[in-house]
This record gives structure tokens, C-alpha cells and sequence, in this order.
């Protein structure tokens, strides 16, 4: 049996503060800027398997709040390191079949009704688009309209970022979505389990 329950604001500041933890996927790679930057902020996080996006956030147990098990958000932020990697997820298919695995990914969030978020690792990005300053024979114009095509479809936003800005962002669109969520969802929590 679950319960019915909508938090307090100041229900919903405390487990921001002492209850939100950021998880991030296994396969992310050369992340330790970021994870620098969440220890800098004193967010708690851990490496776990996600299936949609890098980064996504919980709350944790809090049973004096009546939440006896930790709470998931369907939010998620996806990173990629530049625009290299951006240029190869769309790449044409006879160069390599990311794009296809990229995009079913975002399909599969969308779905599941995931808010998804991407970050580029560039904040020059879309310049170095429009100048094919990237490493792929993808023309600056169908590069601008895959990425068009797909922030519409599937993003609720899109950031070119600089490298050192990417752990303020990743906490700043989980944060916010996860208070957002706890603030205006009415949550159902399951009540704490009776022994028999």
C-alpha cells in the first residue's frame, strides 16, 4: 500500500540539503573534474548503472519524514566531453552506427518520460560547428540539423559549456528538477514494512 503524500517547503529543503545524492553511470569516463566539483559543493554522490543519461539524481532514505526507501527521479543529464563526440554520436552510418544508439537512448528516456538534459564540453560549441572546427567529414549544415532534430524531439535543454563549468551544471538541472519534482509531485511513498 502506498501513501498519498505532498512535502512542506521546508520538508523540501531539508532533503535537498541533507538527503540529495547525484549517481553517475559506470561507463562515464574522465570525470573526475566533475566529481572534484561535487566534492568542492559537498553534494554526495556514487557510481552506479544508469540506463538513460550519465547523471541523475535520489534522495535517500529518510524515515523520520516517512521515506523508507530511496526516492528516484525520472530527470537525467547526458554529457559528452566535446564536440568531437557530439560529431561522432551523428555521424553518418557509414561511419558509425552512434548516431543510431545515441538517439534510441534519448527515444527510450523520452518514453519513460525522463526530463533529459545535454551538456557539451565546449562553449564555443556551436561556432566550432558552424566552422567545422571538429573532427568528422559530418558538414556543419546536416550537424545543426541533427542536433536541431533532436532537441526538439527528445531535450528539455541543451548547454555548451566550459569543461570547468560542467559539475555546477550537472548539480544546478538535477537540483533543481529534483526540487522542482518533490515540490509540486504528490509522491507515493511506501509506509515503512511491519514485521509479521
Amino acid at each position: 500500500m502506498q501513501v498519498h503524500y505532498r512535502l512542506t517547503d521546508t520538508e523540501v529543503k531539508k532533503l535537498l540539503k541533507e538527503n540529495f545524492k547525484i549517481l553517475y553511470d559506470t561507463r562515464e569516463q574522465v570525470n573526475q573534474h566533475i566529481l572534484d566539483y561535487f566534492d568542492k559543493a559537498k553534494v554526495k554522490y556514487k557510481k552506479q548503472k544508469i540506463d538513460e543519461g550519465d547523471y541523475t539524481a535520489i534522495i535517500t532514505k529518510c524515515p523520520e519524514m516517512g521515506i523508507y526507501r530511496d526516492l528516484y527521479f525520472k530527470v537525467a543529464v547526458e554529457r559528452k566531453n566535446s564536440i568531437d563526440e557530439l560529431a561522432g554520436n551523428f555521424a553518418e552510418e557509414t561511419d558509425t552506427h552512434d548516431d543510431i544508439r545515441f538517439e534510441r537512448e534519448l527515444e527510450r528516456a523520452k518514453h519513460k518520460g525522463i526530463m533529459m538534459f545535454l551538456i557539451i564540453e565546449d562553449k564555443n560549441g556551436m561556432d566550432n560547428i558552424k566552422t567545422h572546427n571538429y573532427k568528422s567529414l559530418y558538414s556543419p549544415q546536416a550537424f545543426i540539423g541533427k542536433l536541431s532534430s533532436i532537441q526538439v524531439k527528445y531535450l528539455n535543454d541543451t548547454m555548451f559549456e566550459d569543461k570547468k563549468n560542467t559539475g555546477c551544471e550537472i548539480l544546478r538541472k538535477l537540483k533543481y528538477s529534483v526540487r522542482y519534482l518533490l515540490k509540486e509531485g504528490n509522491l507515493d511513498i511506501d509506509p515503512e514494512e511491519k514485521n509479521a
